[in-house]
């Protein structure tokens, strides 16, 4: 997810979008520790967009 395209949403489509990566990735930790999975790229892009979330949301 690119920042232009989370400063075009409002606040609250942000929000939502915050909630539902976290729980992805709540998730993934989950199933890492499991061993279920092999892509540890899509792990680190989920953080990778949930702090870009957080940090435009503080520029707001």
């Amino acid at each position: 997810m690119k920042p232009g395209e989370i400063r075009q949403k409002s606040q609250d489509q942000s929000e939502q979008e915050l909630r539902s990566l976290r729980e992805k990735l709540n998730s993934m930790k989950f199933d890492m520790a499991a061993g279920k999975v092999k892509n540890i790229d899509d792990l680190r892009r989920t953080k990778r967009d949930i702090a870009r979330i957080l940090t435009i949301l503080r520029e707001k």
